[in-house]
């Protein structure tokens, strides 16, 4: 999971995956230590796959366009074999707000 951000009373505030199920996995651990979420941890994930909205609470995620992701490495990768530089690629992607945030 990603960093959080502490609060004023030293809380964490978020916790941020790049994989549903660790997702997953932090809404239940959350409840099981008697945190609420998102009134006490906000939750976002990354991938916004289906599933997400049938979570409970309703997860919070960042949705980005797979093939462009696929077709963005592949001109990455080629151009490294190729002897190039490797430029960045930025991907506008697109946070998709449900109940965990």
């Amino acid at each position: 999971m990603g960093a959080g951000v502490g609060n004023a009373r030293g809380l964490q505030e978020c916790a941020q995956s790049r994989q549903f199920l660790m997702a997953i996995g932090a809404l239940r651990t959350l409840r099981k230590a008697g945190r609420r979420v998102p009134e006490d941890v906000a939750v976002v994930g990354f991938d916004d796959i289906e599933a997400t909205a049938y979570t409970a609470p309703a997860l919070t995620s960042v949705r980005g366009p797979v093939a462009d992701q696929a077709i963005a490495t592949v001109h990455l990768l080629l151009g490294l074999i190729e002897g190039g530089p490797g430029e960045p690629v930025v991907i506008p992607h697109e946070l998709v707000v449900r109940e965990s945030t």
